[in-house]
């Protein structure tokens, strides 16, 4: 009997070594701790290395440059159009399609177009014959017009998942980690991902499904799914699509949700002083409470809430960045050789000389604007619009807007403070942890500093506009993840009410843990993601050219008619 007590005593042991001291932790610990073993797996298993670089970013870098190539530089030759589109210039050809409005040559079923109330009038009596007669007869149907967004409220939505606080904390972890110099393969990453976010944006929409109430789900599962299937590999379609399902859901528990709580948390603890050990968790049950009221509306709700506050607070946070760069004219030219200087012959120590900054600047970057992950096309899938093509170009303004302008606004920022030498730069401990004043920062505590330094009351600004940027990308990435959710178990209200107490869930966790142990997750979690992913843009890119010169056909057509 004494032996099988000990075997029993021995057992469980180390479980009651663990219960004591956790209770002697605060909440916040407690959760910390259990997390971290989490966070250290994932991180581990998804960022293998090949040549001593991790191979997941060698295969974005290579894939974003080889789309470029492909495409003839979309992001360069059709960001005009991106532009227009998003504005609403070809609307009616995306509603109607070209051939309907405009025929061929100038004529449209028969009818002369000279002028814009001729183009007008014959838009109500092609409105009238689809209420009438249903479709028309020949009309192109690769996709169909149906939707639940335009394309403004997709892009603001599909920005509100991306531009967040890997903006304010990214780059600032990125800064203190790898040096200026980080900020210039930042931006690199950036331009070049917007090839990739086209790729995949367009298949989002082409091959998206909609629902019998006019619902629409679309992402890289469905291009996964029916393409590869077309293809003749349905099988690999089938996993690779429910491989990408499982890795979405928890890249919205942990990039689009943890992190950005985490980064609220930090700010909001910093401005009002708390420190007490369960402030964090606390934090993170109201930010749970607003979000949860947020996303219980579906992607209509999302898209009239993001389309209002993302705009809003872009603009304000570049308004701010614009003022500390501007004040400090002089010293742009420095700042911006400090970049260039550093990029290729970095000082700061602990990254590994120029691989490791630019690894540094990539890995930002790439999580920051989540170009190769797929996760956007999930958004943009839900516009309305006969051309999918309409909808990749609408997203390669995304790593532009998110990457280029405000992670490079931000990234000058820090530098131009840190000229006035408050920390150095290169953090060996390898957390992005910078040593100012006497006191740790880390994540967007470094840019609330810099801040500090130049606008009044801007900890209240920055408190503010973290929180703001957390919501809304928590609100986005709720829909990515509910679509992968629901593709996983059934688009039944059970399913749906169950992903939705999980994802709070996740808030209250980013809050309460520590800010290494939730981005590791985070990280490891958005760029699983890509490795499906690329399955599918590889077998399908020729889909996408097929798709693009089909919209920009329907653009020549139209032009042709207004010029003749």
């Amino acid at each position: 009997m004494k032996k099988y007590l000990l075997s029993i005593f021995t057992l469980i042991a180390p479980f009651l070594t663990f219960a004591q001291e956790t209770a002697e932790l605060g909440i916040d610990q407690q959760i910390d701790q259990a997390f971290k073993p989490i966070s250290d797996f994932f991180s581990n298993v998804i960022f293998f290395q090949v040549f001593g670089t991790p191979f997941v970013l060698i295969l974005l870098v290579v894939s974003a440059l080889f789309f470029t190539i492909y495409f003839g530089f979309p992001n360069v030759r059709y960001f005009g159009k991106a532009i227009k589109t998003v504005r609403g210039k070809y609307e009616d050809i995306e509603k109607h399609g070209a051939k309907e409005l405009y025929g061929e040559g100038g004529v449209a079923q028969g009818i002369d177009i000279n002028t814009i109330d001729d183009i007008e009038e014959h838009l109500v009596s092609v409105e009238n014959d689809l209420a009438v007669d249903g479709d028309i007869v020949d009309t192109i149907r690769d996709e169909s017009s149906e939707g639940e967004v335009s394309h403004f409220q997709a892009l603001a939505t599909a920005v509100s998942g991306t531009v967040g606080n890997g903006n304010i904390a990214g780059v600032a972890l990125a800064i203190a980690l790898g040096g200026p110099g980080a900020t210039f393969w930042m931006i690199i990453c950036g331009l070049l991902g917007m090839s990739t976010k086209f790729v995949e944006c367009t298949l989002g929409v082409h091959y998206r499904d909609v629902g019998e109430d006019g619902t629409v789900y679309g992402g890289p599962m469905y291009y996964l799914k029916k393409g590869l299937k077309e293809r003749g590999f349905a099988k690999l379609g089938k996993v690779a699509a429910v491989v990408f399902a499982i890795f979405c859901i928890g890249g919205s528990f942990g990039g689009g949700n943890a992190a950005q709580s985490n980064q609220a948390t930090i700010v909001i603890k910093d401005l009002l002083g708390l420190e007490s050990t369960g402030a964090g968790f606390w934090i993170g049950v109201i930010l749970a409470f607003t979000v949860g009221i947020i996303i219980i509306g579906g992607i209509k709700r999302i898209a009239s809430v993001t389309e209002k506050v993302v705009p809003f607070m872009a603009l304000l946070y570049i308004i701010c960045c614009l003022y500390i760069i501007l004040s400090n004219f002089t010293l742009i030219d420095d700042a911006v050789g400090l970049i260039l200087e550093e990029a290729f012959n970095p000082t700061a120590i602990g990254v590994g000389g120029f691989i490791g900054v630019l690894l540094v600047g990539f890995k930002r970057a790439a999580f920051s604007n989540e170009a190769g992950a797929g996760s956007a096309s999930i958004a943009h899938s839900a516009v309305r619009t006969k051309y999918s093509a309409s909808e990749g170009l609408v997203a390669l303004l995304e790593p532009f807007i998110d990457t280029v302008v405000i992670c490079t606004m931000t990234a000058l920022v820090i530098i131009i403070f840190n000229f006035g030498g408050f920390f150095e730069y290169g953090d060996v401990t390898g957390q992005g942890v910078a040593i100012i004043n006497g006191e740790s920062y880390e994540g967007a505590g470094i840019t609330a500093k810099a801040f500090a330094e130049y606008i009044p009351y801007s900890n209240v600004f920055l408190t503010i506009a973290v929180v703001l940027f957390a919501v809304s990308t928590m609100i986005s990435w709720s829909y990515y993840g509910l679509q992968s959710w629901k593709f996983l178990f059934g688009r039944g209200k059970a399913a749906d009410l169950t992903y939705k107490i999980l994802f709070l869930t996740f808030v209250v966790i980013g809050a309460a843990a520590s800010m290494k142990s939730i981005w590791d997750f985070s990280d490891a979690m958005i760029f699983a993601m890509v490795f499906p992913n690329m399955i599918g843009l590889y077998f399908l890119f020729p889909v996408v050219k097929k798709q693009l010169n089909r919209y920009l056909g329907a653009i020549k057509l139209k032009k042709d008619a207004l010029e003749n």
